[in-house]
């Protein structure tokens, strides 16, 4: 039987589902197997209707420490030195990277300690990350003759712009927390022990408003990146027309000219 290495739990009395990465004693380090497991979590609260928001976190003092090297899928051997860790990407990282860029409901890392290399690039394929002031980040590739992968070579230029990405990829050096909050890679810092309950509380008020509205509000800021302002003025123009007809909007209008507070529900 395969040892699970992640927990999915939804909060009591709550549209909040806790991801978390449980494999301490490896500061939460990624084998195959778990990247499996965390991949069928995303898609298994994105599928639960009843969950609107995801919060993910490792257990212990580190948030993920990047890829397993003794995980026999990359570790170097006397019979075989050579791996195709391209083929590890392929058929585990990339599934992984799609499962959290598409899924169903915001997503919201919280991470308790180090995030290297590709954990690293996993918490910045989420919607929001928040950091322990005690955090740190770096990617690492560089040391063991890679590239930064797992998304990191796009999302990074994206989120602190050419040159510092560059300096973060080639250098390899740490960032706190708080660098990493400066110069946008994170959206914000928090005490240590305060970082979970951040992240809960601002998964709560995500989960409170319109799901589907928030997720395809991601897809327009990602595909923006890649397009021009005339099809991110059509893409709106589709994308308002779906959820014009949709029940959050009737309940958003309703409740602001009744002075209420709407009860969204679409998924």
């Amino acid at each position: 039987m395969t040892e699970r290495f992640i927990e999915l739990n939804r909060q009591p009395d709550s549209a909040v589902a806790v991801l978390r990465l449980n494999r301490p004693a490896q500061l939460n380090a990624l084998t195959a197997d778990m990247l499996v497991q965390w991949r069928e979590a995303i898609e298994a609260a994105g599928a639960d209707t009843d969950v609107r928001a995801l919060v993910i976190t490792g257990e212990g003092r580190g948030f993920c420490a990047g890829q397993d090297l003794a995980d026999p899928l990359v570790a170097p051997d006397p019979e075989q030195p050579s791996k195709d860790i391209g083929h590890l990407l392929n058929h585990y990282y990339i599934p992984l990277v799609q499962a959290l860029r598409e899924c169903a409901v915001p997503t919201v890392c919280a991470v308790n300690g180090v995030a290297a290399g590709a954990g690293l690039s996993l918490a910045l394929a989420c919607d929001l990350v928040i950091a322990s002031e005690a955090a740190s980040f770096v990617l690492g590739f560089n040391k063991i003759g890679l590239i930064p992968d797992a998304g990191a070579s796009w999302l990074l230029p994206r989120l602190v712009g050419r040159t510092k990405a560059l300096e973060l990829a080639l250098l390899g050096d740490k960032l706190s927390a708080a660098e990493a909050a400066r110069i946008g890679l994170i959206a914000r810092t928090a005490p240590a022990d305060q970082v979970l309950p951040l992240a809960l509380a601002t998964a709560d008020r995500l989960a409170a408003m319109p799901t589907r509205a928030l997720v395809q509000t991601r897809q327009l800021v990602d595909a923006s990146l890649e397009s021009n302002l005339d099809i991110a003025l059509r893409t709106e123009s589709r994308l308002q027309s779906q959820l014009g007809f949709s029940f959050d909007y009737a309940e958003g209008v309703n409740a602001f000219q009744q002075k209420r507070p709407p009860q969204f529900r679409d998924r």
